[in-house]
């Protein structure tokens, strides 16, 4: 008897443990996000529209079926942009997770002088405080005395409002190629209604 009640408090006592354990688990999933409440409008019929025009929602019939959605960093415009700019160049170091492009020193001949890249991604957002561009410059004379210097001119600006022009074109494309009608069901507008009613 005292064995059998020891047996039974100590699966009470592991079933506490098990799900005090699951219950800390799931909490720290990350279901939680705090949103910008001005982004999303207060009609919920307005809200799963929008969500489902931006591709954020799911259709239950009636939908094209399509494969995974991988965010790759050709879905990021400001990045796609951005190599598209400088695709002239070689590349020395491209890395998205950490947000920076460098390119080599390229020349375009002759000239002795040749040029280097370093873009910055401080946000994925299209606006101009988004990229960091330094430009540097390098002047040879022989292949031994070179000076580096960084071209604070107008060539980084150029870049940086080419890039914001290409990025904006591509998230446009992109929302368009997204855009998905998504029909409010309206029960006035049902015309079995009035056969039920009858």
């Amino acid at each position: 008897m005292i064995i059998m009640k020891n047996l039974l408090n100590n699966i009470k006592f592991l079933l506490v443990i098990i799900l005090v354990s699951s219950l800390s688990l799931l909490n720290s999933c990350g279901i939680y996000r705090p949103v910008d409440a001005n982004e999303y409008p207060p009609d919920p019929k307005l809200r799963v529209k929008k969500n489902i025009e931006e591709g954020r929602g799911f259709r239950l019939m009636g939908g094209e079926k399509k494969g995974g959605v991988f965010d790759f960093a050709s879905s990021n415009e400001l990045w796609r942009a951005s190599l598209d700019t400088i695709d002239f160049m070689p590349l020395m170091a491209a890395n998205y997770s950490g947000g920076i492009i460098i390119t080599d020193w390229y020349s375009d001949g002759g000239s002795g002088e040749s040029v280097k890249i370093t873009i910055r991604f401080l946000s994925n957002e299209i606006r101009i405080d988004s990229l960091d561009i330094k430009v540097f410059t390098k002047k040879c004379n022989v292949a031994v005395d070179c000076q580096i210097f960084e071209n604070d001119g107008s060539l980084p600006n150029e870049l940086k409002k080419n890039i914001l022009k290409k990025a904006a074109i591509y998230k446009k494309e992109n929302k368009d190629k997204n855009f998905k009608e998504y029909p409010i069901f309206d029960p006035k507008d049902n015309p079995n209604r009035d056969k039920k009613n009858k």
